[in-house]
């Protein structure tokens, strides 16, 4: 399975408003240093709420960011993911992913993002995750997307909140977060949701 559609991926997205200097590209094998410095800056800021492998699982073996970041981008060949850079003026300054994207009858996916502790409290992560939802529901193909946030990150609360995306249910110990077995919240999106585009609700 790959994208359908020649422009889903690679792509490059740029905030309609160009005050932000707010762009979302595709990921690639040369934005690791700039992903590790950045990463590495922020520990603190975002390791509590890191995606992690669970004991004994395979994904617990160690690995390299070089051989990471081939996996993802092998995903998004295979149309299984979008790995975007966030891009502020240029400057790496964070990521939002498309991923667990699923054909067939449902045409659905996830949306993951993390932002550099610099850019935070200036309403970029909102918009470049409805950049990203448009993306989908446009060159995508895609009808539905879900993203779950934990019930103690106000801050990602904030970005579902600000895009209006209705919140449908709660999962007990839904993902593996920071080396243990944490609660979501459920927010989705359709497409006939918003058919003005997701970042036009943002003004």
């Amino acid at each position: 399975m790959r994208w359908t559609h020649a422009a889903a991926w690679p792509a490059r997205i740029a905030d309609p408003d160009p005050a932000t200097g707010l762009v979302l590209r595709s990921l690639r094998m040369g934005d690791a240093s700039a992903w590790q410095e950045v990463r590495v800056r922020n520990r603190a800021w975002l390791g509590r709420w890191d995606a992690t492998a669970p004991p004994g699982s395979e994904a617990e073996q160690p690995t390299t960011l070089r051989r990471s970041l081939r996996s993802l981008l092998r995903m998004a060949d295979a149309g299984q993911a979008m790995p975007f850079v966030i891009e502020v003026d240029g400057a790496f300054a964070g990521q939002v992913t498309v991923n667990s994207v699923v054909r067939g009858s449902a045409q659905s996916a996830s949306i993951g993002y993390w932002i550099d502790q610099r850019y935070a409290g200036r309403g970029l992560v909102p918009r470049a995750v409805a950049l990203a939802v448009d993306h989908c529901f446009g060159p995508g193909r895609l009808h539905r997307i879900e993203i779950a946030v934990r019930p103690e990150n106000t801050n990602s609360l904030r970005v579902v909140e600000k895009l209006g995306l209705a919140e449908f249910g709660y999962a007990p110990r839904y993902l593996h977060i920071d080396g243990a077995w944490c609660d979501h919240r459920l927010y989705a999106i359709t497409a006939e949701e918003c058919p003005g585009g997701l970042r036009a609700r943002l003004g």
